[in-house]
């Protein structure tokens, strides 16, 4: 009986012209929309292809995801638009039969008013296939279009657009049997559709309620999907959505036919929300959700490294703390409001291979002027720092009951060392350490970041860099431009020493010993000539078989060679020169070798050898660098100039003057010289790690701290175990298999050929019915 109240609803359906012109409306759009992005595409390749014989696709760009999914592709713009065409399809399914007057034929005759609903519903389900369908068709034509096409990505994208459709397609039903006007029940389904969509945002503040409304909100649901995650927990919430209204529509009809008390009616509505309340509920704990990431490059999966150092963490309990801090940065996103987002944005991948996290929260106002800039205190002039909480909690709309005070939360933690920002706190096995945010627009942490805190909570010994001081080397705790903090202490840079895994420190060789077990020494461009002792301690150190990182400078090799004479180098004497019409002569622009591309697994690295050209380092300032290739270490270059491009200058240089000119007579040597050299040799047992270089500047505050490749020689004397690497594969869809012409063609035959059929078709078939 159901299938033969769906079978005439579809073919009430087909014999209105609301169907046909939806479809056709439906179908021009997705043409439009994918012939749109896939033009653009086509055109740059067929550009590069003519002009460039080396460009062979676009590299790690997918263009199923460019096509389909970008704000411009075809499911992200059919989604968008689809509340409008749902409720005109929907909004006569019940009240046209009340207004005609059929719905007492149906009451009357031998069917169940349940059969009478899931019928009806099943037209429109049938009617959303028809629509998926026509998306269909862009999807075969994609798969011709580009090459090895993402088929799971476009399944899930598939998957969420027909569940979002039906649960709109319930809503719409329900609104139908509410009125016997259609306009009405069309206002109405845009209406709830509306509430769904923002519900989520209210009562945010309330514990309780919070997770609840979060639950039913219907904005952002498809978004995994489209990602090509499958995840329970949203297609149970689309299911749930489904059986909820579908039941009050049943609900509504039994009613209209029944004579019972209005607390009888009200309590059978609150029983379908309460029991799909609960059973969405538990159905999205961590615990209870199943997870498939579709995509052929698992995009939406961490890193198996990742995933086996969660799995080391075992069934121990694993507690994160959120420490917010309302004068302090990042406010807006650590309030009880943005919990669930929070939870979301940073924990949801995770949670699928450690469902036991547990997550607790503390909030707390803290002041301190020494990492201030002086806004908080122009903004509010004059305050103690309660009442500058007190503010900035009526600021917020917060009660300032939630933040403990200062004398409170010192007690219990200490967060002045984390400029009392917004941060995380990892415990496990009674060890702690902290998991930071960052300015920029990323603001949380990284994968790379996260694994990293999750390894440091594994590990007994932790990574350790220790920096020479004493002898006005760079110091690590200032922000001047010469100085080491960008890349080593800083917390606010995702890619600092600290934020990767490792402890850094400084150390004075006239004071104290250089502890056993660090990872590795910095000696940074001494000012002044080392003390005998600080000497003595360096090369016992170095007998011992510890890992090294010297850095010196151009006109201060008199400092560093006694040193280095031991390891069989030496820092040539002179500075080298590089003519460029951009830069000044002294700024050199070293290329990295095939031994420096293997220290690790930086992406630049990794693009550098599928690309096959060569990746440069600026370094502002250098001198040469001589080994012997015959002393007991293994020595091979890590970077090294262009020969026929640089020469060592001998004697002083001048930089602010007319430019140097190359003259052998005063000793000058033209050549290509290595500036940054990698020694190793066996001792005790291990592999031990030496790197010099002739410029320290490189890795300075003003020039981001190295980037890259600083990184990656702090990960070589580590042996690779910090940082915790996370490449991702370059899509394999990423060269399309037609020309800008082809898609022109397709473009004709996709706006106006098969709407036309479909309108040709739609018309024969009305104009039959009208004749009959």
């Amino acid at each position: 009986m159901i299938f033969k109240i769906g079978k005439n609803e579809l073919r009430n359906l087909f014999y209105s012209p609301v169907a046909w012109f939806l479809a056709i409306a439906f179908t021009i759009q997705s043409a439009v929309f994918y012939t749109k992005a896939l033009y653009g595409s086509a055109k740059w390749q067929d550009l590069l292809f003519r002009n460039n014989p080396k460009f062979r696709d676009f590299g790690p760009t997918s263009l199923t995801s460019h096509v389909f999914l970008n704000p411009d592709g075809i499911f992200a713009n059919a989604l968008q638009n689809l509340y409008l065409f749902v409720p005109l399809l929907s909004m006569g399914l019940i009240s046209r039969e009340i207004n005609n007057g059929t719905i007492k034929l149906l009451y009357s005759s031998p069917v169940k008013v349940r059969q009478i609903v899931l019928g009806k519903y099943l037209s429109v389900m049938i009617y959303n296939l028809l629509l998926m369908m026509i998306m269909g068709i862009f999807m075969v034509t994609g798969a011709f279009n580009i090459r090895s096409v993402d088929y799971g990505l476009l399944l899930a994208a598939s998957l969420g657009f027909y569940l979002l459709i039906c649960a709109y397609s319930a809503i719409g039903l329900f609104m139908s049997s509410l009125t016997i006007y259609q306009i009405v029940s069309a206002i109405g389904s845009f209406v709830i559709i509306f509430i769904l969509s923002r519900i989520g945002g209210l009562w945010q503040k309330i514990d309780f309620v919070r997770d609840l409304t979060w639950f039913l909100s219907m904005s952002g649901r498809t978004n995994k999907m489209l990602r090509g995650l499958v995840t329970t927990n949203d297609i149970i919430y689309f299911l749930v959505i489904i059986y909820m209204f579908l039941a009050f529509t049943l609900l509504r009809l039994k009613g209209a036919r029944e004579s019972r008390p209005w607390y009888l009616k009200t309590g059978r509505y609150l029983a379908v929300i309460v029991s799909a309340l609960l059973v969405g509920y538990v159905c999205s704990r961590p615990v209870f959700t199943l997870y498939w990431d579709m995509t052929a490059g698992h995009d939406n999966t961490i890193h198996p490294r990742t995933q086996q150092i969660v799995k080391e963490l075992g069934n121990e309990p694993l507690e994160v703390t959120l420490y917010t801090n309302i004068l302090g940065t990042g406010v807006i996103k650590g309030l009880p409001e943005s919990r669930n987002q929070y939870l979301s944005e940073v924990w949801d991948p995770y949670l699928r291979f450690k469902p036991d996290i547990q997550f607790h929260y503390a909030y707390y106002y803290d002041y301190d002027s020494s990492i201030d800039d002086g806004a908080l205190r122009r903004m509010l002039p004059n305050k103690t720092t309660r009442q500058m909480a007190e503010q900035m909690a009526d600021g917020y709309d917060e009660k300032l009951s939630l933040f403990q005070s200062p004398e409170t939360m010192r007690k219990k933690v200490t967060l002045l060392p984390e400029n009392l920002r917004l941060v995380m706190q990892l415990k496990y096995k009674g060890r702690t350490t902290f998991l930071r945010t960052f300015d920029d627009n990323v603001f949380w942490p990284l994968e790379q970041q996260t694994a990293a805190a999750f390894k440091r909570l594994l590990q007994a010994r932790l990574p350790k860099i220790l920096f020479i001081t004493g002898d006005l080397e760079r110091n690590i705790y200032k922000k001047g431009e010469r100085e080491y903090n960008f890349h080593s202490v800083a917390i606010e840079n995702r890619f600092s020493l600290i934020n990767l895994g490792f402890d850094a420190d400084t150390i004075s060789l006239d004071n104290r010993n250089i502890p056993s077990g660090i990872t590795a020494l910095v000696l940074a461009d001494p000012k002044t000539a080392l003390s005998s002792a600080a000497q003595v301690k360096i090369e016992q150190y170095l007998d011992n078989g510890g890992n090294m990182l010297i850095l010196g400078e151009p006109g201060k090799q008199y400092v560093l060679n006694p040193l280095l004479h031991r390891l069989g180098i030496q820092l040539m004497d002179g500075t080298l020169i590089e003519p460029s019409k951009d830069e000044m002569p002294h700024m050199i622009r070293p290329y990295v070798t095939s031994v420096g591309s293997d220290l690790a697994e930086e992406k630049a690295f990794l693009d550098m050898k599928k690309s096959g050209d060569s990746l440069k380092i600026l370094m502002p300032g250098t001198a040469g660098i001589a080994y012997d290739t015959h002393g007991p270490y293994n020595i091979n270059p890590l970077l090294m100039t262009v020969g026929q491009q640089t020469w060592l200058k001998a004697g002083r240089l001048v930089t602010d003057s007319a430019p140097p000119v190359f003259s052998p007579q005063e000793g000058d040597i033209r050549g290509s010289f290595p500036t940054a050299v990698a020694l190793t040799r066996q001792v005790n047992h291990r592999q031990q790690r030496i790197v010099i270089c002739s410029d320290a500047d490189f890795m300075s505050n003003l020039r981001s701290g190295g980037g890259f490749f600083s990184r990656a020689l702090y990960s070589w004397m580590d042996e690779g175990k910090f940082p915790i690497y996370t490449p991702k594969p370059d899509a394999r869809d990423n060269k399309l298999s037609i020309t800008c012409a082809g898609v022109e063609t397709l473009k004709v035959a996709s706006i106006w050929i098969l709407p036309g059929l479909m309108l040709l078709l739609g018309s024969i078939l009305l104009i039959r019915r009208k004749r009959k």
